[in-house]
């Protein structure tokens, strides 16, 4: 375990890229190995019932677009809802430390009921610990969620073949970059808000199509979520820089910070794979709902590069894309 520098938890060891992968896989896994939980989905699918857990710990709590109350129905609902599942009951728990403001707290319960109201899940069991001062950073919040199956067609990586669209459902790494402008820390001044959104009302309108996989590219944004795909497969993906949807303000600071958009975390954003057939009736039911207006395919499954995925540049060339190996932005989720 020394050998490959894991002999003490790194915040990039959070970040949901490379070191994320090496601790599950050379840590946890050694030790919860349930054939379940090594399948490595957003969520559990037992029988027909789907199931998910997640802890919040962003700084700040509030930034452009959201808050950490917002941000824990968002995450929990998402990954149920990439499964195929409709969510129905949500848990939520709270770590506080001593000393927090009641008005605080009052604003993210607010924040939270009023964003479990937008997807129509109920919360109905919690808990609430409080910690000395210094002890915990504010607040931080657990969610765990409970949905059952509906799609018409059972969602799973191993349907995906060569031909087969990505469709992405609208601009990328605005959640990142708009808690990161929160934090003050760079003097940039740019208005760009978070996406974060539970986007079951978006992908419910998609239960009766061709969906094949689904997922939300949270961590380690798009290029974490893709090369995951492809990891040990027989295909690779090819995305076109063209068709990537990157607001200016975005690219911008992306631009200034050496950062990848395609690397930057999203919390209102989805990944759909349909067949070539398919795919543009899908984007086009995406199209029509508020969460999906700017949606649109961005590339391709392919032979070739089997195991990698690759960027086809505004140039002509073409390179591959790697996920990031650690936390470009801690605590942005």
């Amino acid at each position: 375990m020394r050998g490959i520098g894991m002999d003490k938890i790194l915040l990039s060891h959070g970040g949901g890229g490379r070191k994320t992968s090496e601790l599950i896989e050379n840590v946890f896994q050694t030790y919860l190995n349930d054939d379940i939980l090594l399948q490595m989905d957003d969520s559990a699918v037992l029988d027909d019932i789907v199931f998910t857990t997640d802890t919040f710990v962003v700084t700040p709590l509030f930034f452009p677009g959201g808050d950490i109350g917002r941000l824990a129905i968002a995450g929990t609902v998402n990954d149920l809802s990439v499964m195929g599942a409709k969510p129905l009951y949500l848990s939520c728990a709270f770590i506080i430390e001593e000393g927090f403001s009641i008005e605080t707290l009052k604003k993210i319960l607010k924040s939270l009921k009023e964003s479990a109201e937008e997807c129509g899940v109920r919360i109905v069991t919690g808990d609430t610990k409080v910690v000395e001062k210094g002890k915990c950073d504010g607040i931080f919040i657990n969610t765990s969620g409970i949905g059952k199956l509906n799609f018409k067609n059972q969602l799973s990586q191993k349907k995906i073949v060569p031909g087969d669209r990505i469709i992405i459902n609208g601009n990328l790494g605005l959640h990142g970059i708009s808690v990161l402008i929160a934090r003050n820390e760079f003097g940039i001044d740019v208005d760009i808000k978070s996406d974060v959104a539970p986007l079951s009302p978006l992908l419910q309108e998609l239960k009766d199509l061709d969906i094949k996989f689904m997922r939300d590219p949270t961590r380690g944004g798009l290029a974490q979520t893709l090369n995951e795909l492809v990891t040990d497969k027989r295909f690779g993906i090819k995305i076109n820089e063209t068709d990537l949807p990157i607001s200016p303000e975005v690219e911008g600071v992306c631009d200034i910070l050496g950062f990848e958009a395609i690397q930057i975390a999203n919390e209102g954003k989805v990944i759909v794979i349909a067949s070539e057939s398919d795919a543009e009736n899908v984007l086009s039911v995406m199209k029509k709902h508020p969460l999906g207006t700017d949606s649109a395919i961005i590339g391709t499954v392919t032979e070739e590069n089997a195991g990698f995925v690759s960027l086809l540049t505004g140039y002509g060339t073409e390179r591959i894309v790697m996920p990031p190996i650690g936390e470009l932005l801690p605590r942005i989720c």
